[in-house]
């Protein structure tokens, strides 16, 4: 399956120009199953909500990525501030357009230092999408931070990890090491997707990554601009991964 990450500049509550700029980006990785955008990325990381967020029911982005993964015959996904039920939800779709099914998560780790929980209501459960033969758990941002979380489970099984984030420069060392030791804990693909540029609170200095199950750095954005990075991933070779050396098998239980 090739799956690309599409590394955005996020012009802040501005819908419209944010599409353009993935369907920028993805006309220079054509032909890929799945793409993946950031945290957000149709608005920049508002955490306070108010005349941002969309309207789940009548939301451009979100209709945005359905017509495209339909007309592109792939996948999408990305988060988006969504206003829905009276509440603001942090919700990470995933579209799958070869299929016409939309499936979502919710964030449940808000990122409190940015008062993001004061505003938006957490999500209280996983979500493990199934598209093309692969297993991807969706996972975003700040939940990169709590393994418990994320942990490979008998109840939740999965093949990658899809992170979408906003993750500032000043705690970029701490994204590099966190994607890997996710990967590395879980046996999984972590393809970590991340914005560049600035907005009111911070400098974004992307560095998204696919990552193997091993740890390895198997594509990676160019930091600071706009940018794609693409790979192929094998879902035999993983199996074969985990059938010869198995961690999972003897990972603890409680």
């Amino acid at each position: 399956m090739k799956v690309t990450i599409l590394q955005t500049d996020i012009k802040w509550g501005s819908p419209k120009v944010n599409i353009e700029r993935a369907e920028q980006l993805m006309g220079q990785a054509p032909d890929s199953d799945l793409y993946i955008l950031p945290e957000m990325w149709s608005t920049g990381f508002a955490t306070e909500p108010f005349g941002i967020a969309e309207e789940e029911s009548v939301s451009v982005a979100l209709e945005w990525m359905k017509s495209k993964a339909q007309a592109l015959h792939c996948a999408i996904c990305g988060s988006l501030a969504i206003r829905v039920d009276w509440t603001y939800r942090n919700r990470h779709y995933f579209v799958d357009g070869r299929n016409k099914v939309v499936t979502y998560y919710d964030k449940h780790h808000l990122f409190s230092y940015g008062h993001e929980d004061q505003y938006y209501t957490p999500g209280d459960s996983h979500t493990v999408v199934r598209y093309e033969g692969f297993r991807f758990l969706l996972v975003t941002c700040y939940d990169l931070r709590f393994p418990v979380w994320s942990r490979y489970s008998d109840q939740y099984p999965y093949d990658a990890i899809i992170c979408v984030a906003n993750w500032p420069e000043s705690r970029q060392n701490a994204w590099q090491i966190l994607t890997r030791a996710r990967a590395i804990e879980n046996q999984a693909y972590l393809i970590g997707c991340n914005r560049v540029g600035n907005d009111i609170y911070n400098h974004y200095r992307g560095c998204s990554t696919i990552i193997s199950p091993i740890g390895k750095t198997l594509a990676r954005c160019k930091s600071n601009v706009p940018d794609t990075a693409s790979f192929l991933l094998d879902l035999e070779s993983l199996k074969h991964s985990r059938t010869k050396f198995k961690v999972l098998e003897e990972r603890d239980w409680r």
